[in-house]
């Protein structure tokens, strides 16, 4: 899996496409770095104001400390301390509200940047060929735009600034410490490498529960989202259980490795705490004696051990950057793969103009395989006038999805010609821009499929120049109008995710709607009465008579008693367009394939006495890849 990549610590090339996304508002991250120097600044002048108020009021030295601030505070005690006091106290505050300043801006900052990029991730989403979801799963692209952009999220918020802040006080820190003590300053400094060498083993540890958990969560969402999908047919067959019991595994791995960082962050602090301690034990013991000696102050005696605990701290948080920078490197890694993933089925950079008037549909001698040279349709030619209904059959596989798949450019032919056909000009379908193709096609979908929004926004589908009355005349035109008006917010009747609390019926029913409210030139239909009571199937049926009218459509059937009035049928069988004709001519072919099939369905509802369904109208998803066989092929 891709979550399973680590990836650099840090990538120059990535880093510079994500900064890309912060440029926007360079404005507000200049001064969020501006607070960010002024806080650190901060950190150092308390200290140092500790140093002047022991050396100067508190120690009594037998020679006065002097200081740059010596013209602004007084030789008195008492005032001085409370001037010291007050300085101390503002350094506080200032350094509090710098840090609400930065913090504040650089969160906002990140969202808005990954706001931008989410943003841009459902473009490239919306933009991929329907060949990209065929091999990828829906809770990898899930995760590409929720957890992946949220660790980027992290770095922008308390990832790379603040390791820009950390930086800044340790170095700070270590100049002044120099300044006042470079012996004490030495000493401090002898413990790094114990510090580097924990930081490192906890690195490690850390590295590898993350990649841990983001492989979980990634397994997570992929597994709720198929699962929640799937809830019927779960539920059907008594799966509960081991659904149950499947999810509990992938759950438990996500909790294993969150003890594993647990146990790394539980040991880590304590030790780094205890070697700070341990560095400051030792210039106690080292400052006393410089003390007693006369060479070092009780001020900077205290200073350091102020320094001290503002050393060590940085480092602490040096480390758990260090995996957020990882984390995000990784995420980016991923999320930039993404949206570099090209889109094979593109507009032309110059498209020419759909043919004005009526048209025909015109396949010459097409070839297409899903994969390879393992080809789904063979040299299939045909005509489709303008106006005609064309009806095709065929046994599951013989290539009737694949037909209207190419038709609407989902994939492209590897051989032959696909064409628009008008009177006077022809063009190819990939001469033709993907919006202004697709357009002039309405689709009924086998598996009617609703939006979250209200009835009216579903037939629309946010077309702007669909008007209400045109919404109201498709709707009564399909038989939708009666049930719209019994509803208590009739058009604006509130649609649950996927339609739920409507029925099949009611569904297909808005799907009718929808197609005909964008007046098409052409239909496509698929299953359009599969699903339905024997009612809405009547009221469907006279639905499919209206819409048909005056438009080219495109009808694949199972049950041939519902198709025996098209125009023409298209018979496919193993990829091969076999026959072509009407019903009664079809049936005259004594040896054809048409025939065996109308037979074979007429000796099944005799045998059985199962009633009529209803046909087949087409366009099934990309899903169905042809190669099955059928009891015509045995």
């Amino acid at each position: 899996m891709e979550e399973e990549v680590l990836g650099k610590a840090y990538d120059g090339r990535l880093m510079r496409r994500l900064v890309r996304y912060l440029k926007p508002y360079r404005g507000p991250v200049t001064v969020s770095l501006f607070f960010l120097l002024l806080q650190s600044i901060t950190q150092v002048a308390g200290p140092l104001l500790t140093k002047l108020a022991i050396d100067r009021y508190l120690a009594k030295p037998d020679h006065p400390v002097h200081s740059s601030l010596d013209q602004w505070i007084a030789a008195d005690v008492s005032t001085g301390l409370a001037q010291i006091s007050a300085l101390y106290l503002a350094s506080l505050l200032i350094g509090f509200a710098c840090e609400f300043v930065e913090t504040y801006l650089m969160q906002r900052t990140g969202q808005l940047a990954m706001f931008d990029l989410r943003r841009e991730l459902m473009e490239r989403l919306q933009k991929l060929d329907v060949a990209y979801y065929d091999r990828n799963p829906v809770g990898r692209m899930i995760t590409r735009v929720t957890t992946d952009v949220d660790a980027l999220n992290e770095l922008w918020a308390s990832g790379l600034v603040t390791i820009l802040g950390d930086f800044l006080v340790l170095g700070f820190v270590v100049l002044v410490m120099f300044r006042l003590s470079p012996g004490m300053t030495a000493l401090l400094l002898a413990v790094l490498p114990l510090v580097v060498l924990v930081t490192a083993i906890f690195r490690r540890t850390v590295q590898e529960s993350y990649r841990r958990i983001r492989v979980a969560v990634a397994r997570i969402n992929t597994y709720l989202q198929e699962h929640v999908n799937g809830m019927v047919v779960l539920q059907l067959f008594n799966r509960e259980q081991r659904s149950r019991d499947e999810f509990a595994a992938i759950n438990r791995d996500h909790m294993e490795a969150f003890k594993d960082s647990i146990l790394a962050y539980g040991w880590f602090y304590p030790m780094v705490e205890f070697l700070g301690m341990l560095s400051l034990a030792m210039l106690l013991a080292y400052g006393g004696y410089r003390n007693r000696q006369g060479a070092l102050s009780v001020g900077v005696l205290v200073a350091f051990f102020q320094y001290g605990l503002r050393f060590f701290r940085p480092i602490q948080d040096l480390s758990e950057k260090y995996n957020i920078l990882q984390s995000a490197m990784a995420a980016s890694e991923r999320v930039f793969k993404l949206l570099d993933t090209p889109s094979h089925i593109t507009s032309p950079a110059a498209p020419r103009a759909f043919p004005e008037g009526p048209v025909a549909i015109e396949f010459e001698y097409v070839w297409f395989a899903y994969k390879n040279e393992d080809w789904v349709l063979r040299d299939v030619s045909f005509r489709i006038e303008p106006g005609e209904t064309i009806a095709v059959v065929g046994h599951t596989g013989a290539g009737k999805t694949t037909l209207t798949n190419l038709l609407l450019r989902f994939y492209d032919i590897q051989r032959g010609h696909i064409r628009i056909v008008g009177k006077s000009e022809s063009v190819e379908l990939r001469e033709l821009a993907l919006d202004d193709l697709r357009r002039h096609f309405g689709v009924v979908l086998q598996d009617p499929y609703l939006f979250t929004g209200t009835v009216d926004s579903n037939i629309r589908l946010g077309t702007s120049w669909i008007g209400e009355r045109a919404v109201e005349e498709a709707s009564a035109q399909v038989n939708l109008l009666e049930f719209i008006e019994s509803l208590p917010g009739k058009f604006e009747q509130p649609v649950r995710e996927r339609g739920n609390g409507f029925s099949t019926g009611q569904k297909q029913l808005i799907s009718f709607a929808r197609a005909l409210a964008h007046n098409p030139r052409f239909l496509i239909l698929d299953e359009a009465t599969s699903s339905v009571d024997t009612e809405t199937e009547f009221r469907v049926r006279d639905a499919l008579a209206k819409m048909v009218e005056g438009r080219t459509s495109l009808v694949i059937a199972h049950r041939l008693s519902t198709i025996q009035r098209a125009d023409r049928i298209f018979v496919m069988h193993k990829g091969q367009l076999r026959e072509s004709g009407t019903h009664q001519e079809l049936l005259a072919l004594r040896d054809g394939i048409y025939r065996k099939l109308y037979e074979l369905q007429y000796k099944d509802q005799e045998i059985y006495g199962k009633p009529e369904i209803s046909d087949r109208a087409i366009l099934v998803p990309a899903s169905e890849h042809d190669g099955a066989t059928s009891g015509l092929d045995r």
